[in-house]
């Protein structure tokens, strides 16, 4: 009983294979995914797939990529679509100094509006962070975020940053870098973490973890990750996995 935190399913890279990636996660263990619309495009069709399959769920929000483009309409929609019966946390969002493809003050400025709204309507966020660690924290902190909690996407920081992040309530989720030979700081991440703190995802179709790699990743290599995360703290996969389920389910309310 896996649950993949976060997911990218509605991609246009599994439109010639959509339903069998999902019969694939199925088949792995995967029995409840949380599927990410970060923007116009995928906000909808992000729903769609929530729609469709009683085991997805869905997150709304603004990706910081596309800050840039947010309006007040779409904050608007955002906190709408809120009410839908399968949106259980809102996000992805956050600052990605990595790419940049917005201003960095304009990425802060949406950001800090998303977690108003979220806790105007009291769901959980799900955070972006690349390469922006501090001013993350900075505007976690300022904005009150520990009042909702949420979840640290892919979380890539070391564990002071982790910990930090656990003191405003929120969860770590790791993915297929826990994996990678050289990732020394996810590995020590997933060693320290408490276990009822920790969340696994797959962030498909990217990071693939071992042993796949480079190419497209899915929903059922969470397994990998939740092999790889248990292997390193000396437990059963078995226990591991119920742990991590059972977080999902207790933040996200499923």
């Amino acid at each position: 009983m896996l649950f993949d935190t976060h997911a990218h399913l509605n991609d246009e890279k599994f439109d010639e294979d959509r339903d069998e990636v999902i019969r694939r996660a199925r088949e792995n263990g995967v029995t409840r995914i949380m599927n990410i619309g970060y923007n116009r495009e995928t906000i909808p069709t992000c729903l769609e797939l929530a729609e469709k399959y009683d085991f997805i769920y869905a997150a709304v929000g603004w990706h910081p990529h596309d800050a840039k483009d947010m309006t007040d309409e779409d904050l608007h929609w955002i906190e709408e679509l809120a009410r839908h019966p399968k949106v259980v946390a809102l996000g992805e969002m956050g600052l990605d100094y990595y790419w940049d493809n917005s201003p960095r003050d304009v990425q802060a400025e949406v950001f800090r509006k998303q977690i108003r709204l979220a806790k105007k309507v009291k769901l959980p966020i799900v955070i972006h962070d690349r390469e922006a660690h501090q001013d993350i924290v900075d505007i976690l902190r300022e904005e009150n975020a520990a009042e909702v909690g949420g979840i640290m996407h892919c979380f890539s920081g070391s564990w002071e940053l982790a910990r930090q992040c656990l003191d405003m309530n929120f969860y770590i989720s790791l993915g297929g870098p826990v994996t990678f030979k050289n990732a020394k700081k996810p590995k020590e991440v997933a060693q320290k973490v408490p276990l009822d703190r920790l969340l696994i995802e797959t962030d498909s179709p990217y990071l693939t973890p071992e042993p796949y790699r480079g190419k497209r990743n899915e929903s059922g290599y969470v397994r990998y990750v939740a092999e790889k995360i248990a292997e390193l703290r000396g437990v059963e996969l078995e226990e591991l996995a119920e742990a991590t389920m059972n977080n999902a389910r207790t933040l996200l309310k499923i």
